[in-house]
């Protein structure tokens, strides 16, 4: 959501978003950086976004602006706070500037959290350290339009430019037990491209989609959902392990296939996700 747009401002909250991006950065021309700024400062103060995630897109830190938006916008203790350009200088400058922050406005130390927007060559090559240098980071944004300019290529709807990012991102982020979150997919009038696009992003391990348009969140959802199939398969698989332990067993097997634990792990990932998301109590 713009930054310098309150009426996108009041409204983000109620368009069924896990999370919302408040933007200071690319959404915001050069001469409204200011007002939107104290803007989205006073939306987060006043506004009742319930439960969904308050995040702030703020400007990189080598800009005139980037400082002064973490030192407005952290007081008034945003969910997290969205790095672009990221790279292990930046987060862990951000890292040490929101320490002296929470420390002075009395917030719970390490209660503000970080994403990192990784859309530059460098920033891809030494993610692991990226995420590593602070414990605030709790997922990675892959910025597919900026990192392709970065390389120098074409990108388009088919996504096979950013296919060794993506991996590499998600590979990164599953080693450190954080949110992989995949780059928009920007013609928001082609659903059925958005939803190839989601699903070639779920099937190489992404845990979510950003979204440029509300129109695009229940395209979103309806790819990271559990189907019908998979959550009865997952309760099954779950229910087999409960029996086997009754029984002693510490190995069993379901429909004639031996149960081992990545797949317990994934049964349950799967049941947790459907309650989550009220498909199942």
């Amino acid at each position: 959501m713009p930054g310098n747009n309150p009426g996108m401002l009041q409204n983000a909250g109620i368009l069924g978003a896990d999370s919302i991006i408040l933007d200071l950065e690319d959404a915001v021309s050069l001469t409204e950086k200011d007002s939107a700024r104290v803007l989205v400062r006073e939306a987060i103060k006043n506004v009742d976004y319930s439960n969904v995630e308050v995040i702030v897109r703020i400007n990189p830190l080598d800009t005139e602006f980037g400082a002064e938006d973490i030192n407005v916008i952290a007081r008034v203790k945003p969910d997290t706070i969205l790095v672009p350009k990221a790279d292990e200088a930046q987060i862990k400058q951000v890292d040490e500037m929101l320490n002296k922050i929470e420390a002075e406005e009395g917030i719970e130390a390490g209660a503000i959290k970080l994403i990192a927007l990784i859309e530059t060559a460098y920033g891809l090559e030494t993610i692991y350290d990226v995420i590593r240098v602070s414990k605030r980071v709790v997922g990675v944004l892959l910025g597919g339009e900026d990192l392709t300019s970065d390389l120098g290529v074409k990108r388009t709807k088919e996504g096979e430019e950013i296919f060794y990012a993506r991996n590499r991102v998600v590979a990164a982020c599953k080693a450190m037990k954080i949110d992989a979150i995949d780059t928009p997919f920007t013609d928001t009038n082609d659903y059925e491209g958005l939803a190839k696009d989601a699903a070639k992003a779920k099937s190489l391990g992404m845990t979510g989609k950003s979204a440029i348009n509300p129109r695009q969140i229940d395209t979103i959802h309806s790819v990271y959902a559990p189907t019908e199939a998979e959550i009865k398969h997952a309760l099954r698989v779950l229910d087999a392990m409960e029996e086997a332990k009754r029984e002693g067993k510490g190995v069993f097997s379901l429909d004639g296939k031996m149960v081992d634990a990545p797949i317990i792990n994934r049964a349950t990932t799967t049941v947790e996700l459907a309650k989550i998301l009220g498909l199942i109590r």
